[in-house]
């Protein structure tokens, strides 16, 4: 089965025998990713995708020379995955990855998940290798990746590609994906991410080559194979259409981000400005303060936070209410300055150090983490020193958007 008069060329160079048992069919995957396309935005609404945030999606293939690789001295991803924490705004960006299946199979979910604990713990969304890369890539905003066949989807469908490992000595060099290889553009591992990333969505034009040779029958695949397999069985096709099963709606995963998060703030009379990312240096330039999930790995986090926080429903019997629950994490860790109780997705109850308790929200809704409110409420408090009796709107700038924020007792 091919995908491309292209693919038959080069089979008849190379095995020309085997030409009469050779069928175009087209490419059925790259069919169900086209009919998909009109979904893109609620498969960004299933992974967390936020309004003004960019997805990343990290792509390996199976090989040793992949982005994943084998472990050894070449292994891109180990030092890429803490720089892209450290480097890029946890507002602006979301970072999800789809390894192969045969690297799940090879080593073992388990071991998968400790390799990337901790970049999990900073964002990192691992998506299901069978049911859900497709709709992962529909998403993505940009693909980081190697000589994988994902790799070429995503050029596919004219997304902006940035090759991390080429393993150009596995390809055939007649095939199109080594000439994609060779001219696509390629990630610096010792560049500034954050400038590649954002020179990459500047200058992206997409790439003729793999919108080309991916299939010679877009949308055809299922009407072709069909009417193959009958001709195989001497028997009549149906007189229905042939169709495929349309990609279904994966399952909602938010990022949960429990490393502690260093957020670089800005305060202009109401206006805040918020920068939060993983692993940058505390002591940045400007002003600055720690926030950190309840649920960090290390308790010694939580002594050393500013701002503590967690999500939840606001009656959760273990927990107590919020208010209950702000006042204990206050008692309990006296560096703290401000406890903030996530309840909803525009809204969280927060309680400030001295000066009690007031319930932030968006105005109108927002998409914007409401823990990003916390923040820019503890900022605003160390110049403003206190919230006026009649409360206090603020405008909380993150993600390349101004998100007005009502602050009440």
């Amino acid at each position: 089965m091919l995908s491309h008069p292209e693919q038959l060329e080069r089979l008849r160079r190379v095995c020309p025998e085997a030409e009469k048992a050779a069928v175009l069919a087209g490419d059925p995957c790259f069919d169900r990713i086209l009919a998909a396309r009109p979904y893109r935005e609620r498969f960004r609404r299933a992974l967390g995708v936020r309004r003004g945030q960019r997805l990343i999606v990290l792509n390996s293939t199976w090989n040793p020379e992949g982005l994943f690789g084998n472990g050894g001295d070449e292994d891109v991803l180990p030092s890429l995955l803490p720089r892209l924490a450290a480097e890029l705004s946890t507002d602006d960006y979301r970072i999800a990855a789809v390894l192969h299946p045969n690297i799940w199979y090879g080593h073992g979910p388990g071991q998968i998940r400790v390799w990337l604990d901790r970049a999990r713990r900073s964002g990192l969304t691992l998506i299901d290798p069978v049911h859900a890369w497709r709709q992962a890539l529909l998403a993505a905003d940009v693909v980081l990746g190697d000589f994988g066949a994902v790799t070429y989807y995503a050029a596919a469908l004219g997304l902006p590609v940035l090759l991390a490992a080429t393993g150009e000595e596995r390809l055939d060099p007649d095939a199109p994906l080594a000439a994609f290889v060779r001219v696509a553009p390629r990630l610096d591992p010792h560049g500034a991410l954050r400038d590649q990333l954002a020179e990459l969505l500047a200058r992206h034009r997409p790439l003729a080559g793999p919108a080309e040779f991916t299939t010679s029958a877009p949308g055809a695949s299922a009407e072709l194979l069909r009417r193959h397999f009958y001709t195989l069985m001497d028997l009549p096709e149906p007189a229905a259409a042939a169709l495929l099963e349309p990609l279904p709606l994966p399952e909602f995963e938010p990022p949960r981000r429990t490393n502690p998060l260093d957020v670089r703030t800005r305060v202009r009379g109401v206006d805040v400005v918020i920068e939060r990312s993983t692993g940058h240096p505390y002591d940045a330039a400007g002003e600055t303060h720690r926030a950190v999930h309840e649920d960090t790995r290390d308790p010694g986090d939580l002594a050393t936070a500013d701002v503590i926080w967690r999500d939840g429903p606001p009656d959760d019997p273990r927990l107590g209410a919020p208010d209950e629950w702000t006042a204990e994490i206050l008692r309990r860790h006296p560096h703290c300055s401000l406890a903030a109780y996530v309840t909803g997705p525009d809204q969280c109850t927060v309680r400030a150090r001295g000066l009690g308790v007031f319930r932030l929200s968006a105005s109108p809704p927002a998409d914007a983490d409401p823990a990003v409110y916390a923040s820019a409420l503890h900022a605003w408090l160390l110049h403003a020193g206190e919230v006026p009796p009649h409360g206090a709107t603020l405008r909380v700038h993150v993600a390349g958007s101004a998100h007005p924020m009502v602050c009440t007792r």
